[in-house]
């Protein structure tokens, strides 16, 4: 039997979800009729507000709803040291684990010339400001262990070997090719301790 047409639209919606195949969308789409109006309004509310209210941090590039993320606010942390990572979510993912108190730099992205992916169209430049700038000590390259992971670390190390600042890199506790969303935060904390100088 075929669905009424507000809720086809909705099981599309949902398919556009990374990992949401055809029945799972179908499931989400049923459910989603069950809950409370409330829950709808913020369910709805929320959708609008991820498109006009979430911007990028003038300083890291984290995601944020001010022009200054809370990270790079916090008086706090550890300000000589900045951990660069490929997207936002990996901040998450270095935050739960607790073992990290510095700054971040969210590249967007790996450096990959077959997908027609080159340095400048990354957030390095931005990087090499905030070192020429700040008083930053280290750089932990966090990127993860692949062809572009390590191709893109050379390279920032190249640009930042006359900066005076000292490059290490997340040891190799973290497996090959891994995406850094399934490593768990022991793993990560290990490899954030056992860091080592690139050069």
């Amino acid at each position: 039997m075929m669905y009424p047409k507000t809720i086809c639209n909705l099981i599309e919606c949902y398919k556009k979800l990374p990992g949401i195949g055809e029945k799972t969308a179908e499931r989400l789409a049923l459910a989603t009729m069950d809950l409370d109006d409330e829950v709808i309004a913020m369910f709805s509310n929320s959708l609008l507000d991820i498109k006009t209210k979430i911007k990028r941090c003038n300083i890291c590039n984290n995601l944020t709803e001010e022009d200054t993320c809370l990270i790079c606010k916090d008086k706090t942390r550890n300000h000589d040291v900045i951990c660069v990572v490929e997207e936002p979510k990996n901040i998450i993912t270095f935050e739960k684990t607790g073992a990290f108190n510095g700054l971040y730099h969210v590249l967007d992205g790996l450096i990959s010339p077959l997908d027609g992916i080159n340095p400048d169209d990354l957030n390095i430049d931005a990087l090499i400001k905030r070192i020429d700038e700040e008083n930053i000590k280290e750089v932990i390259l966090a990127l993860k262990s692949s062809i572009e992971g390590e191709t893109t670390s050379l390279y920032i190390s190249k640009k930042l070997e006359n900066k005076g600042v000292i490059i290490t890199k997340i040891a190799h506790g973290i497996p090959l090719g891994a995406d850094m969303d399934y490593i768990d935060s022991l793993t990560i904390s290990m490899a954030l301790e056992d860091r080592k100088p690139l050069t």
